[in-house]
């Protein structure tokens, strides 16, 4: 570039990329695979002796994981769309509150694994004039292994960048007012549409390696700071039904937190509980933890075992609910609404 050769400036925009965690293209063995690798390879996620990882991760896991991980999403996948549900989301949360902002803000959305990628959108943002871009990881809940890996990929990309806009990352909303409502709306109006009465609600959250904790990983406290909100506005309302917590999701033969999922739901059914209401306060959007995990599994699980009417609550998903959560996340980060 000569002397007299500038970049060509053009209107000052604002970006706001929301961040979920991904997932595969397809529901097929290859699709599942590629994004397993990439996820499994997050040395966020897998804190052991990486030589030895890439032995079992390579040999072992990526040979025999993605049959029975395809079936999951076969099980969930939007055959109409030809997308999960954790995409459609998350990419009707981006078109939804782009309708909310203001002309110069643009929004998009991106996945920490898979696509479409986090660098790929970034460099799209700037091309647009984007001199400002508000990050929102979709993780309510901060953790090393979510929040803190997608801002990794972030500043990966950014070393990258010779002219870096200005960003902002929002770590987390585990104590956010609208959030704690919105999940409490779904509950009041589920319960109001349903002809039994739930004995207890079961508030359901992706684990962890309890070792994670232990280094200072601050997920359990927050998950728990949620639930106490959670139980505080149920009671509020004049919700008198016991919400009692659990991590899901268990990898591994190491100690995850606890109580497990299953562990919890036999509990109940021993304490009595014949019909039971499950909450996903962790997840911002449905995915396969939720649909088939929750709703395929833990249903059959409860119902096997004696218990009698089981109901998944959806996740805050594309509601109006879920578009003022972000829209209240990015009001507090930018001037220009």
């Amino acid at each position: 570039m000569s002397k007299t050769q500038h970049p060509v400036l053009i209107e000052k925009k604002t970006g706001v990329l929301l961040i979920n965690l991904g997932t595969p293209d397809n529901c097929n063995y290859f699709s599942v695979r590629r994004y397993l690798k990439e996820f499994l390879s997050d040395p966020r996620i897998i804190e052991i002796n990486p030589f030895l990882w890439k032995i079992i991760l390579n040999v072992f896991i990526l040979t025999f994981r993605p049959y029975s991980t395809a079936k999951k999403y076969q099980q969930i996948w939007m055959k109409d769309t030809g997308e999960s549900p954790l995409r459609h989301y998350t990419k009707s949360k981006a078109a939804k509150l782009q309708v909310k902002m203001k002309q110069n803000t643009i929004v998009d959305y991106a996945m920490r694994y898979g696509n479409p990628s986090i660098k790929n959108k970034i460099h799209l943002l700037i091309d647009k004039g984007c001199r400002k871009i508000i990050f929102v990881p979709l993780y309510p809940q901060y953790s090393a292994t979510t929040t803190a890996s997608t801002a990794d990929e972030i500043y990966r990309v950014m070393q990258q960048i010779r002219w870096q806009p200005e960003i902002k990352i929002v770590h987390q909303y585990c104590d956010n007012e609208i959030y704690i409502k919105s999940l409490v709306n779904s509950v009041e109006k589920t319960i109001n549409n349903l002809d039994w009465q739930p004995d207890a609600i079961l508030s359901s959250y992706h684990g962890i390696p309890k070792e994670y904790f232990n280094r200072g990983d601050p997920y359990y406290c927050f998950c728990h700071k949620t639930n106490r909100l959670f139980n505080d506005e149920l009671t509020n309302r004049g919700i008198n039904i016991k919400n009692h917590l659990c991590f899901q999701s268990r990898f591994g033969p190491k100690e995850w937190l606890q109580p497990y999922a299953k562990d919890k739901i036999l509990e109940l059914l021993e304490q009595g509980t014949k019909n039971l209401l499950v909450i996903a306060p962790g997840f911002s959007s449905d995915c396969v933890e939720t649909l088939e995990e929750i709703d395929i599994e833990y249903k059959n699980f409860f119902l096997t075992k004696g218990g009698e009417n089981f109901l998944l609550i959806p996740c805050l998903n594309d509601s109006n609910n879920a578009i003022s959560i972000i829209y209240d996340l990015v009001k507090h980060n930018t001037a220009l609404l």
